[in-house]
């Protein structure tokens, strides 16, 4: 039995490509897709963790960072001995304070930053910082310490810094000498 329809709708596709040629094998196109080249995503995120480090700094004494108990010293090239001297003797007059204890990175930046700028409109000459002695912190050591140091060292109304006096924080707090 056949299907009239089926009929009709054969002769119409032979109709259709009677004038049809096959395509010779060497113009076939090629159906393989190109990959594309791989994105080194982890070399990517190490080379800018290494361009975050060379801005913020590394500390010069110990580019691993300061130990838990490391007091810390610094002074801009051209300042007197005699006057870190003093310094770490806490002979000037702390005129404000700034407690980091508890903070992150981030927010301790931002806080140290706005505080460091308010003391320069005030024209404090030397502050205390107190960043904590790194107890809470993981075997790597102190976090804010470190940081602390780094950005210190970097802004240009910082003359001096010191660890405090045991009786002013030790070394989990600063005296920060500023350009007045």
């Amino acid at each position: 039995m056949s299907n009239p329809d089926n009929e009709t709708d054969m002769a119409l596709f032979h109709a259709a490509m009677s004038d049809v040629r096959p395509l010779r094998s060497r113009q076939t196109a090629e159906l393989k897709r190109r990959r594309p080249a791989p994105i080194p995503g982890q070399r990517h995120a190490d080379d800018r963790a290494v361009l975050r480090e060379l801005a913020q700094g590394p500390s010069v004494d110990n580019p691993l960072g300061p130990e838990m108990g490391e007091a810390l010293a610094y002074a801009r090239p051209g300042l007197q001995q005699k006057t870190l001297r003093r310094l770490r003797r806490g002979e000037f007059s702390v005129m404000a304070e700034l407690d980091l204890h508890g903070q992150t990175v981030e927010p301790a930046r931002r806080l140290l930053s706005d505080f460091l700028n308010e003391c320069h409109r005030r024209q404090l000459g030397c502050v205390r910082v107190i960043h904590g002695k790194g107890r809470r912190s993981s075997n790597a050591g102190p976090v804010l310490k470190g940081q602390v140091d780094r950005w210190l060292r970097q802004r240009d109304d910082v003359l001096a810094f010191c660890s405090a006096r045991p009786v002013d924080g030790g070394t989990g707090a600063l005296y920060v000498l500023l350009r007045r």
